[in-house]
């Protein structure tokens, strides 16, 4: 890993020296509490931030072209210059922090069970984005329940000491560099289920072979729980730093976070933001969703200090039942959601973790007009109902190869949180 040029690394000095200038202005640290603020639903102005960007359609005048020739350098200069770039043209609420994170080598097993796939890619350059798939079903009775394997995990220390040191000898007297290990999981059973079991077999299922169902979306959750506790066990659960995403949502900077009984030496679960969604179930009744999906979920919710629901499935029929999760914090509200329903009933109680349609980048003309018009419709509702807000973009498949678009709504969405 150390066998890299001094081209190399003169070349990630001085992007860390940019990213250290930029972490020095005094508008992160505001921008920090902003987020503070309203995750302890406090009022203020929503909060704008965007993610899970179409990268290989956004490079103007050569800014993300990597130049570094080690495989290690250019996985670091893609972190930093995505960083910058995303400063520099659609910032939104984004912190930009001094630290530069070393991941720990964390080795785990996985569940025993890929899923059969076919994929057709939509980008007529094939580099991403747009894609779609055919699971073919892998689970179609109880014995094939044993794929499912519980996960085995072990955690190679002097690896995440090289990655360290490597790091610390290229930029530590420009940025800090600190060990992290996992801050925050996506936790989705769901999701995952479907790939190996089918949506449409899944559903029929829970009609017709109830038990088969809960047996397998608990086999799953249990090796999703010995993947936490061995996580736990190993000492590889970090304290976040806040400027990480929270489920499908936005920055987790949180006062109530670390939990009571901190240790510093060893974090737990309850130090942590926790997630859950169900998305399959958008159109299935509360009580369907309780008995396939929630109960399962709460053993995984209860471990967390606060916790965040939901992504793309709409909610706002689903909130009586959502309110047996512990410590909810944040519920997804998607661009399906019903906002008269939904806002006043998040009020004060939740964070509205609003998205917006990223169809709206993806049109043969961009239309900026329409953009904005859909962002003030939702937050005059909002307003009106005292809800304290996030605008997430996120799942932008493309931006028609016109980052601009992107660009531009950033500056849209900020100017629309701060109207009166």
């Amino acid at each position: 890993m150390n066998t890299f040029s001094a081209k190399d690394r003169d070349i990630l000095r001085a992007l860390a020296e940019t990213l250290a200038a930029i972490a020095a202005l005094p508008i992160q640290r505001q921008t920090a509490d902003e987020w503070r603020r309203l995750n302890a639903l406090s009022a203020g102005r929503p909060l704008v931030w965007i993610n899970e960007i179409p990268w290989h359609e956004m490079d103007v005048n050569g800014e993300l072209a990597l130049q570094t020739t080690h495989p290690f350098c250019r996985g670091v200069e893609t972190q930093l210059r995505q960083t910058i770039y995303q400063w520099q043209h659609l910032r939104g609420d984004m912190v930009v922090e001094d630290t530069f994170y070393s991941p720990l080598a964390i080795r785990d097993t996985g569940f025993g069970i890929d899923e059969d796939v076919d994929v057709i890619h939509q980008d007529p350059k094939g580099q991403g984005g747009i894609v779609s798939r055919t699971f073919h079903p892998q689970i179609k009775d109880e014995r094939d329940l044993n794929k499912i394997k519980m996960p085995v995990l072990t955690h190679d220390q002097a690896q995440s000491e090289e990655t360290f040191q490597t790091l610390r000898s290229i930029f530590g007297d420009i940025l800090k560099v600190e060990k992290r290990g996992i801050i925050h999981s996506w936790f989705a059973p769901w999701d995952e289920l479907i790939r190996w079991y089918g949506v449409e077999e899944a559903f029929v299922d829970m009609l017709e072979r109830p038990q088969l169902v809960h047996q397998a979306v608990g086999r799953l959750v249990q090796a999703y729980l010995a993947r936490l506790d061995q996580w736990e066990a190993l000492n590889v659960l970090s304290l976040p730093s806040g400027n990480n995403r929270v489920g499908s949502g936005g920055l987790g900077y949180a006062d109530e976070l670390p939990a009571p009984g901190f240790d510093s030496g060893r974090v737990r679960p309850a130090d942590q933001w926790g997630c859950a969604t169900a998305q399959i179930f958008s159109d299935v009744s509360p009580e369907m969703q309780e008995t396939f999906a929630l109960q399962y979920e709460r053993r995984w919710l209860e471990r967390f200090g606060l916790n965040y629901y939901g992504c793309c499935e709409p909610l706002h029929n689903k909130l009586d039942i959502l309110a047996s999760v512990p410590r909810l914090r944040k519920i997804s509200m998607s661009h399906w959601a019903d906002v008269d329903k939904a806002a006043p009933r998040l009020s004060g109680r939740y964070v509205y973790s609003y998205k917006p349609s990223p169809a709206v980048l993806a049109t043969d003309t961009w239309n900026p007009s329409e953009a904005r018009q859909m962002l003030r419709a939702v937050l005059d509702k909002t307003r009106r109902s005292g809800c304290q807000v996030e605008i997430i973009m996120k799942d932008i498949s493309t931006v028609r190869y016109e980052p601009q678009r992107l660009w531009q709504w950033a500056e849209i969405a900020l100017e629309e949180t701060r109207r009166r």
